[in-house]
């Protein structure tokens, strides 16, 4: 467990080893979160993407990626069509 001193004007240190698990770096945003009768802090960076990835669950297999390299090939294919629309025609 560890332990941290609240001072006067509500700021904590975060511990070096709890920091490290968060990934947490300066300057980086730290999400409190209520469960319940607890409060949970998190990266906020990571707490997002997280969210995201349960967002997007499922979501490779439906378009049928069966493997990195298909959402490789796909991103590569829909930026040669961003290119071209955008592009193309003042080459």
């Amino acid at each position: 467990m560890n332990v941290a001193v609240l001072s006067s004007g509500g700021q904590v240190t975060i511990p070096v080893g709890i920091r490290r698990k968060l990934g947490l770096r300066d300057g980086d945003k730290i999400v409190f979160a209520e469960h319940g009768e607890e409060v949970v802090i998190d990266n906020s960076n990571r707490k997002v993407w997280k969210e995201f990835q349960r967002g997007m669950e499922g979501a490779a297999e439906e378009a049928g990626f069966t493997c990195e390299q298909d959402v490789v090939d796909y991103c590569k294919e829909i930026r040669r069509e961003m290119w071209k629309e955008r592009y193309e025609n003042n080459v």
